[in-house]
């Protein structure tokens, strides 16, 4: 039996910037897009738990933000910094164990199968991680133990900030037949309202559903659902994971009309995306423009090629060609990205770079 640690950062944006910033501790802080007094057209990217008790979330606009909390401490994202911290973690993470399976930049699985003491149920090794990650970098985190990764993610998430939730083999159903049925990986908003619209509505209901009933409605998908509803997830933890596309976006403080300040900001964003691209060494075939109306209607579309692209202004080429045919002059743009999937590794023997390689 694996025994599996997911460890999630606590509101990680906004503790880094309270840890660098005292006169921010305990103050409501909000990290995402300029507010400009109510007039802002981002959204938060993260908040501090002082500011969610003023109901403010991840991904809210930010001009909701900011007419709940007004008076908040309001932050541009410091990107470079978070990277820098979120590197050392997992050198703290690495010195516990070498299985670690980072998912985004504040959270990683840790396989401690074999780590913790015969007998144990891994809290003395993880309470040690936490205290390590306290010393070296000054920030809490909550952790979640269980058999296997599913678990350990909802677990780590139900006692948050600082927490520390153990889900034991024997405890898995009692764990979660009593909550709500979103909690399971794959289920939106729309698989939710379907489930619901069965008389699903807790995980316990969707494990005492009839089988075939359940494979009927939702076909592949009610097999993955029907097998997390027994905490059955068999995936290992996998260190090194690529990732699937690089891509960046824009979205515009005022609505846009003016193609050349579309294209400008396009290649800015190419240039942004060919320097990542560059860092992980990596290449790709297929390039997608992304753009949102004011209305909010978004509209995606890639183009393909046998050839690797990872220059600024070969992915511009194609991205500014995909602009021209998808823009629609009479309506002004809210936002534009781009990003380059198809993904393979570059190897630098025998490759020409460029000048800002």
């Amino acid at each position: 039996m694996r025994t599996i640690f997911h460890v999630d950062m606590d509101a990680f944006y906004a503790s880094v910037e309270q840890r660098n910033t005292p006169r921010y501790l305990k103050q409501p802080v909000i990290v995402g897009a300029d507010p400009k007094e109510g007039q802002g057209r981002g959204v938060v990217a993260a908040c501090s738990y002082e500011a969610r008790r003023y109901g403010i979330h991840s991904a809210m606009p930010i001009s909701k933000a900011y007419r709940l909390c007004p008076d908040g401490v309001y932050l541009r994202p410091n990107f470079s910094e978070y990277t820098k911290v979120s590197r050392s973690l997992r050198d703290v993470f690495r010195s516990f164990t070498e299985l670690v399976e980072p998912l985004s930049i504040d959270e990683a699985f840790l396989d401690m199968t074999g780590k913790v003491a015969v007998g144990s149920n891994g809290t003395e090794m993880a309470r040690a991680l936490k205290r390590a990650i306290r010393e070296k970098e000054s920030l809490s985190a909550s952790i979640g133990i269980a058999p296997n990764k599913f678990l350990a993610k909802i677990a780590s998430d139900l006692e948050k900030p600082d927490g520390l939730v153990v889900v034991s083999q024997s405890g898995i159903e009692s764990f979660l037949d009593p909550l709500e049925i979103r909690k399971l990986w794959g289920v939106g908003p729309k698989t939710e309202a379907r489930l619901r619209k069965r008389g699903i509505d807790t995980i316990r209901q969707l494990r005492q559903a009839d089988r075939e009933s359940v494979l009927e409605g939702f076909g592949k998908l009610g097999q993955h659902l029907w097998a997390l509803s027994r905490g059955i997830d068999n995936r290992p933890v996998v260190t090194q994971r690529h990732p699937k596309s690089v891509g960046h976006e824009s979205t515009f403080a005022e609505d846009v009309l003016d193609f050349d300040t579309l294209e400008a900001t396009l290649e800015r964003l190419c240039q942004s995306v060919a320097e990542r691209l560059h860092r992980s060494e990596l290449s790709g075939k297929t390039v997608t423009l992304k753009l949102r109306y004011s209305d909010f209607t978004t509209i995606t579309r890639q183009s393909t090629f046998r050839d690797v692209l990872d220059q600024g202004p070969e992915i511009f080429t194609v991205a500014r060609r995909l602009l021209q045919k998808l823009r629609d002059p009479q309506r002004r743009v809210r936002l534009i990205g781009v990003s380059v999937s198809s993904l393979e590794s570059l190897p630098t023997r025998g490759r020409q770079l460029s000048l800002f390689h």
